[in-house]
């Protein structure tokens, strides 16, 4: 259950609605997800992160799809069950097929794995690995 209330769209004041339009526009869909629906209650917070994930999420170095892999294993670092979600969700829609995401759910899991077990033995890190 969420926290806050998830605004319909005849609930949002004129700042969040023009994001709104531009979620819409950006993504070629009438869809706005919850997320978006529940920082809307603060218009400047929705304008920055839809900026931040527009500059981010869009062309760049790296492909769609890698780009949704990323967030992905990230939000499964961080247990974000609706980003798990979601990005899977974007992942799949850029061409992710089941092995892949069972490959990728590998190394999440080796990395969390390896990653508590240096910094419960306090393993420095070797002098060819710095730059």
């Amino acid at each position: 259950m969420a926290t806050v209330t998830l605004l319909r769209d005849d609930e949002l004041s004129p700042e969040a609605a023009a994001v709104f339009a531009d979620i819409r526009a950006t993504r070629q869909t009438d869809f706005v997800n919850n997320f978006w629906r529940a920082i809307a209650h603060d218009p400047a917070l929705l304008a920055r992160t839809w900026g931040s994930i527009k500059q981010v999420m869009g062309p760049g170095h790296l492909d769609p799809k890698v780009k949704e892999m990323i967030y992905l294993a990230v939000s499964i670092a961080h247990g974000c069950d609706y980003c798990i979600h979601s990005h899977t969700a974007g992942a799949r829609a850029n061409g992710l097929t089941e092995p892949e995401l069972m490959e990728l759910l590998a190394v999440v899991g080796m990395a969390a794995e390896t990653n508590r077990l240096v910094a419960g033995l306090g393993v420095p890190v070797d002098d060819v690995f710095r730059r």
